[in-house]
């Protein structure tokens, strides 16, 4: 990580701080994790589709592997981005393999760590779905988790990251379930993952990959608008899009602004939020205003 993303040693040594700790974080158990792809074969991938590792953030974005969120539909380009999302799984780096077992509260940390910060889950499908939506639509404030989920799903645009019609081969979402993983767990369960942006088709309109497939992501949904994570705030926990075994055991709905009920439900600052073999995560980062000084990652 810290020659892919140049990061700075005391960002490294927070990253150490939060994982080290942790006795199941990492890319899954090594004993029964079998990936389904090597990290070679995803680079010869890549480079067979001229997809070459960026060398430098790409504008308004202010660290590598990061696309910009905006909307086309509103006329805004990249240039009018207010945020960034990774463009990877966390590392975010290119077939790497996706850290799993994170709670939603380390997830937190480590986007912290590593100068972001965990995204709401608007950002999270305005990427999916090719175009960012401002809170106040995207979020009945004010109303029960449940009632809002619904309303939410009752008029949602529905497609992929990869299009209008559902193909989940398009994704990394064909391997296997452990033979003995009937509900979860560390010893049961191996996170077969992919290595990061292995299918070159799965991609957003606005660049990011394995929205849908690889590992489920940890969200911050905001109940209210103090809660949002683009405005200093930390509401509930959500995982968004579908994971590895898709393709032969679709577990639940995966269209991009789709919401699940309250799974595991949680604040997303709990440290005992809740963690899984497919369960990973990615980062935002909020634009610096023109005119002020940049921080830097």
């Amino acid at each position: 990580m810290a020659y892919e993303l140049e990061l700075s040693e005391a960002s490294v040594a927070d990253v150490r701080k939060i994982v080290e700790p942790s006795p199941v974080m990492g890319q899954g158990n090594p004993t029964i994790t079998r990936h389904p792809m090597k990290r070679s074969e995803c680079r010869a991938i890549r480079a067979a589709a001229g997809l070459e590792a960026s060398t430098a953030p790409r504008s308004p974005c202010r660290a590598k592997n990061m696309v910009p969120l905006y909307d086309p539909a509103a006329g805004e380009t990249a240039s009018d981005a207010k945020t960034c999302i990774d463009e990877f799984e966390f590392p975010d780096i290119p077939c790497e393999y996706p850290v799993v077992y994170a709670r939603a509260s380390q997830a937190a940390l480590l986007c912290k760590a590593v100068g972001k910060r965990i995204c709401d889950a608007h950002e999270w499908e305005g990427a999916c779905a090719g175009a960012l939506h401002k809170p106040e639509v995207e979020y009945a404030w004010g109303k029960p988790r449940p009632y809002a989920t619904w309303l939410h799903n009752k008029t949602r645009e529905i497609r992929w990251s990869y299009g209008l019609k559902k193909d989940h081969s398009q994704c990394a979402t064909g391997a296997l379930k452990s033979p003995e993983c009937l509900a979860g767990g560390w010893t049961l369960c191996g996170s077969n993952t992919y290595p990061a942006g292995s299918f070159p088709a799965c991609v957003s309109p606005l660049g990011a990959y394995d929205l849908n497939g690889n590992a489920a992501e940890h969200m911050n949904l905001p109940l209210a608008p103090e809660d949002l994570a683009s405005r200093g705030g930390s509401g509930e926990t959500e995982m968004k899009g579908s994971w590895f075994i898709f393709l032969r055991a679709e577990a639940h709905e995966d269209d991009c602004r789709w919401r699940a009920k309250d799974w595991h439900p949680s604040k997303v600052a709990d440290p005992e939020s809740h963690r899984n073999y497919h369960l990973g995560f990615r980062c935002c980062q909020d634009v610096s205003p023109e005119g002020e000084p940049d921080a830097g990652p």
